[in-house]
């Protein structure tokens, strides 16, 4: 009932759903919202040293298993190391996935009623506590946000149910041209704001005496948040490829446009912020009550805002899909079930266990894990713990089960050659295991 494996019509087309993995609401709401908290400049120069050091290489490692692999996330490991209970990997890689989503759609359900709210004048005259309470009295709400997640699940496994190329390929070569023109955009109006280059200036130039663990763990989750690692998307992306792809190549372009969207989401929210002299580190009030006064305050703002929230739920659409792909072609071949009931399966999981996540801003807000609220647990286990435990026992298995060397030879094929495989095997083998131990260490620690 699984049917053969699907493949991607198109190398752009690859491309475009990949990046939409990597571009989702890590970049529009969650990267300038950490670049509020950890003091601007610093955070953005920490990111990228980070992107390059383990995002690239472990994008190419994660994209290599699936390609060799030609299965769901479970099976690829089995594949490439059977005697080994190395699949274990995907078992928590997919249960990862569904932890994401969960509280991932709550929040993408969020943004989707904030479209509503601005094209319907909502915030043409709000101030701060109108904005304030037109948000926590919808957060709060027992069954509102329940509704726009489960619309936001609905739309998201429509996309998937069509498969890759029907599905996946086209709503992604549709979605991101449609992505960039908003981008620029709003990019524009942001700039164009008296007061902006205080906010650019803050946004971009790092004062690296502030570093510290923080916002090293910040920054490290961030990555693995945003280029959709640990997770399963990329392998399971991966899979779909054909042999004749260039896998370092296509890593780096994908890599190289998600830390672009993420600069220019910085560009959008941190100078418009500054603009009108709010508070940049704020968390996710930042996007949901502080971002609304501003847009309440310029000429078109309903028009800007809707484009806003509209460009964020594209964003948490294209990476969800992704997500849920990890689960459905797991369920699909596991299971022997057609892809549409895989997909509905998958999908009333997501919303299940999603429900705490949402009403844990209403009537669940006493109920604490940890010391935390049940949706900031969920986000705080997958982002530093299971993210980074994931990515650790990755990188384990290529560099020192699978090793570099046979990685090598499903990298180089039809003429492909890797020049930089010499020092992406040693960051494979020393580098990423003992940074992200540490890194995984000090996150439970702190």
């Amino acid at each position: 009932m699984a049917g053969p494996r699907e493949k991607w019509n198109s190398r752009l087309g690859f491309i475009m759903a990949t990046v939409g993995s990597a571009i989702g609401l890590g970049n529009i709401w969650r990267f300038p919202t950490a670049v509020g908290q950890s003091g601007g400049g610093v955070f953005l120069f920490i990111y990228l040293l980070i992107i390059l050091i383990i995002g690239i290489p472990l994008m190419i490692g994660e994209l290599t298993i699936g390609r060799r692999g030609q299965s769901n996330i479970v099976n690829v490991f089995k594949k490439i190391k059977p005697t080994r209970p190395w699949w274990l990997i995907g078992v928590l890689g997919v249960v990862t996935g569904l932890i994401i989503l969960s509280f991932y759609s709550v929040i993408a359900g969020w943004s989707l009623s904030y479209i509503y709210k601005f094209s319907s004048g909502l915030f043409r005259t709000a101030e701060a506590a109108q904005a304030e309470e037109i948000f926590s009295s919808f957060v709060s709400h027992p069954w509102l946000p329940l509704f726009w997640q489960m619309l936001f699940i609905i739309l998201t496994a429509a996309i998937v149910i069509k498969g890759i190329r029907r599905g996946i390929e086209k709503a992604s070569t549709t979605l991101m041209p449609l992505m960039f023109i908003l981008l620029f955009l709003l990019l524009f109006r942001s700039l164009t704001l008296e007061g902006a280059v205080t906010g650019l200036w803050w946004f971009l130039k790092p004062d690296l005496s502030a570093v510290n663990l923080g916002i090293i763990l910040g920054a490290l989750g961030q990555v693995f948040f945003s280029l959709s690692l640990g997770m399963g998307a990329i392998i399971t992306y991966g899979s779909y490829l054909s042999r004749d792809d260039n896998i370092p190549e296509s890593s780096f372009i994908i890599s190289s446009l998600d830390l672009g969207i993420a600069v220019l989401a910085g560009l959008i929210i941190i100078p418009a912020v500054f603009a009108f002299d709010l508070e940049p580190g704020t968390g996710p009030p930042l996007i949901f009550i502080t971002l609304p006064l501003v847009f309440a305050a310029i000429p078109a703002g309903d028009l800007f805002g809707a484009l806003f929230f509209l460009l964020l739920s594209i964003a948490a659409l294209t990476s969800a899909i992704s997500i849920l792909e990890v689960v459905v072609a797991t369920f699909k071949d596991i299971f022997q079930q057609t892809r549409k009931k895989s997909s509905v399966i998958a999908a009333f999981l997501v919303f299940l266990l999603g429900v705490p996540s949402s009403l844990s801003m209403g009537i669940l807000d006493d109920f604490l894990l940890l010391g935390f609220p049940f949706l900031e647990f969920v986000d705080f286990l997958s982002a530093i713990i299971l993210l980074p435990l994931i990515g650790l026992l990755t990188a384990l298995f290529l560099g020192w089960v699978w090793t570099p060397e046979k990685s090598l030879v499903e990298i180089e094929q039809h003429g492909v050659k890797f020049k930089l495989w010499k020092p992406w095997s040693i960051i494979l083998k020393y580098i990423l295991p003992l940074a992200l131990a540490y890194i995984l260490i000090s996150g439970i620690a702190a």
